[in-house]
């Protein structure tokens, strides 16, 4: 196995780094100050740099703006990226709209690229991925989806409900999964619908654990009777299940990563503190339960950046199929290591980690979600263990 870098991505990876480092953390409080008062200054005038020094939308092809980056070298700059959590927006990363866009590249027609895809990939427009609903609908259960989509003359009409609708709220359009048929496999499609269409209706922001940053707020929309033509079909009826398993795959990784970014970020802060800080004659560094906390996350932090890289090696030899469970072990175990860096972060700082002072309760609360979105960690644990027991685990896929 060759764990080196190509050197066109390991450059990149210490530009964006850089980036990062050097101009949005310094201004991370500031972005989401403006956004609180709807304002985007600052987080504009960093796209617009982004933008110059050719980081924009890099997992992209440069008809799009981008630089044509496979998974892997999507997954190594926006392990940088995630360093902040504002960090993938200034650079167009960010999720739903990454995820939409490669869905789209990969399954929309010419006429769906060039009014979707093209102004989501210039920062234009943004968008939202319509899957989960409300219980007794689609959870981690995808079987369960109720909203249905039926044939009237040659279009279809949409009705149902749908929450966690990331960024819903302020989308352009949004990517909805609904029923077709009653086929447990191939009974479910996706189209792409305008969020001001008729009888798309904005229900709510969602009261949330975290406090939404930027457009991440999490939204409920009901759909009554919306009417589309087959022209919003994206690929194909009857392929909306196949098209979310494309989609969220690779996501996951992506997601990992950035959240991989914000524990090393956590533990290098750790460090900054732990190293000045005294108690009871020396150094809370000296200390050896405070080693073993320090020891115990940067070996997580290995295994999770290793586990990623494995999976993300897999989708880009075709290995589709085989890497979903190598997807779940990360997804699983990065973000339970996320909420666990940033718990013993809080921890390690004492009265100081409990404050605002320091972001480390808030970014807690915003990490906390990630051992459900994109499946919960049960789901996850059960695709790990089915797969082990149909097939077993060959580590050198």
């Amino acid at each position: 196995m060759n764990f080196e870098l190509d050197p066109g991505i390991a450059e990149l990876r210490q530009k964006v780094r850089a980036f990062v480092e050097e101009r949005v953390v310094p201004h991370e409080a500031k972005i989401v100050a403006e956004d609180r008062e709807g304002k985007r200054e600052t987080l504009s005038r960093l796209q617009e740099e982004a933008k110059a020094e050719g980081l924009w939308v890099p997992h992209l092809p440069p008809a799009y703006g981008g630089r044509g980056l496979g998974i892997m070298g999507m997954c190594v700059l926006f392990r940088e990226m995630g360093r902040s959590p504002v960090g993938a927006k200034v650079f167009n990363c960010d999720a739903p709209n990454q995820g939409n866009m490669d869905l789209l590249l990969g399954v929309g027609t010419e006429a769906m690229k060039e009014r979707y895809l093209r102004p989501l990939a210039d920062g234009v427009i943004t968008s939202a991925f319509c899957m989960t609903e409300p219980a007794p609908g689609a959870g981690s259960d995808p079987s369960n989806l109720r909203t249905r989509a039926t044939r009237d003359g040659r279009d279809w009409v949409i009705t149902g409900r749908k929450w966690y609708s990331t960024g819903g709220r302020d989308a352009s359009f949004l990517i909805v999964m609904a029923r077709t048929s009653d086929d447990p496999k191939g009974g479910a499609t996706m189209f792409l619908v305008d969020r001001n269409a008729p009888g798309v209706e904005y229900v709510r922001d969602i009261p949330t654990m975290s406090e939404p940053l930027l457009d991440h707020r999490e939204g409920e929309l009901a759909f009554h009777g919306v009417r589309v033509s087959d022209d919003a079909v994206l690929k194909g009826v009857g392929d909306g299940f196949r098209l979310a398993q494309q989609r969220l795959v690779p996501a996951r990784l992506t997601h990992c990563m950035r959240w991989l970014g914000l524990a090393d970020r956590t533990l290098s802060m750790c460090k900054e503190y732990l190293v000045t800080r005294e108690s009871f004659g020396k150094k809370l560094a000296q200390h050896q339960l405070i080693q073993k906390k320090i020891a115990h996350h940067a070996l997580g932090i290995h295994a999770g950046n290793l586990m990623t890289f494995h999976c993300a090696s897999m989708l880009e030899k075709g290995l589709d199929k085989e890497s979903r469970p190598y997807s779940s072990m990360a997804k699983l175990h990065v973000a339970r290591l996320l909420c666990d860096v940033l718990d013993d972060a809080i921890q390690m700082h004492g009265a100081l980690g409990y404050s605002e002072d320091v972001p480390f309760s808030t970014w807690y609360r915003y990490a906390r979600s990630a051992r459900i979105a994109d499946g919960p960690d049960e789901v996850h644990e059960v695709v790990i263990a089915r797969d082990f027991f149909t097939r077993g685990l060959d580590l050198l896929v």
